[in-house]
């Protein structure tokens, strides 16, 4: 008996630990430190592209600072663009919180986003 409420309050604690580690939120200029994490980025979107004649067809969303000086990008790959209808024109001049791996292109941060819930307009 003991070792089952051992055992369980275990369990809840990593539960807890688990919710709190997904409830990661940076700010743009924040999320450089944070390479190979899971967590929300959020700022303002002030530049966009889409890149059709790329290759992946990607679309690029800018925080905070024009490209080529941005903070932060967002990608959205263009197997999945059709789940976002057009991003480059939806998220533009807003502030939007992402969430998803924190990766790195060039040194900079980003979140490749697979699917629209993983983008929230604030």
């Amino acid at each position: 008996m003991r070792a089952t409420r051992m055992l369980l309050a275990a369990l809840i604690g990593i539960v807890l630990l688990s919710s709190i580690h997904a409830q990661k939120k940076f700010t743009a200029s924040e999320a450089k430190e944070h390479f190979g994490e899971t967590a929300t980025v959020c700022g303002n979107v002030v530049t966009t592209r889409y890149a059709s004649s790329s290759k992946g067809q990607p679309t690029f969303l800018n925080f905070d600072k024009p490209y080529p000086n941005q903070i932060f990008t967002v990608v959205i790959w263009g197997s999945n663009r059709s789940k976002f209808k057009t991003p480059e024109e939806d998220y533009k001049d807003k502030k939007i919180c992402v969430t998803g791996k924190i990766t790195a292109y060039d040194g900079l941060p980003e979140i490749i986003a697979d699917d629209p819930k993983q983008i929230r307009i604030e």
